[in-house]
């Protein structure tokens, strides 16, 4: 007779997830239904080549708006603008490189946190992003891309390996490395895209997340 003892099947346990989970997914989804048209239509194949430059004045982030008494476009530009921009990139490549690492370290962080605390974290890294963006730039042109959300999740992902390490005595080499590839990282992209690359986002994003290890709660219920 079958041992029943050790054929007990957990009916209470969940089944491992495979890949980023569906509201990642959602999030790319629609940043690809952003871009897609845009670069059809930047190749010709489609519309105009305004196109793109239409949606930037309607959703990227732009420091004139904050300060220097510009009319916006339309009722609540001025607010809605800290997360708009973070939906908006600025050719394919520029989307493929944000969406392959949102949905890696998402995947991680999500299986940790929750859903609902991984969006709020995106939420508020892209805001306080564009706010870095705006406080430490002498740019006046437009500020997009969803790096700054990006690296809010680098910056969590630092700090619980921190935290951790501190907590079992173990070297914080490998985070302090981590550190500075990133630094180096910015770096190189700034004066290879000869400043065309908004570090201040970057930056702005990493701090939410290097702080949210400690303010977020260890685990959520599931």
């Amino acid at each position: 007779m079958p041992d029943n003892q050790h054929n007990q099947v957990n009916l209470n346990a969940r089944p491992t997830e495979v890949g980023a989970p569906a509201f990642l997914w959602a999030l790319v989804g629609l940043m690809a239904l952003i871009e897609l048209p845009l670069t059809l239509s930047d190749a010709g194949w489609i519309g105009s080549n305004e196109w793109r430059m239409n949606v930037f004045l309607l959703g990227a982030f732009w420091p004139p708006l904050v300060s220097d008494g510009i009319i916006p476009l339309y009722t609540g530009q001025k607010v809605l603008m800290f997360l708009t921009h973070a939906f908006l990139h600025g050719n394919f490549a520029h989307f493929a490189m944000n969406s392959v690492v949102l949905l890696a370290l998402g995947k991680g962080i999500s299986s940790v946190y929750g859903a609902s605390k991984t969006i709020i974290l995106l939420a508020l890294s892209a805001i306080v992003g564009a706010a870095t963006f705006w406080l430490l730039t002498s740019s006046s042109g437009p500020m997009i891309g969803a790096s700054g959300a990006v690296f809010g999740l680098l910056g969590l992902w630092q700090a619980r390996d921190y935290r951790q390490r501190r907590a079992l005595g173990q070297s914080l080499q490998p985070v302090m490395s981590g550190i500075a590839g990133l630094i180096a990282i910015n770096l190189v992209l700034y004066f290879a895209l000869n400043g065309g690359i908004a570090w201040e986002a970057h930056l702005g994003g990493w701090l939410v997340g290097w702080i949210s290890a400690w303010t977020l709660a260890s685990r959520s219920a599931k």
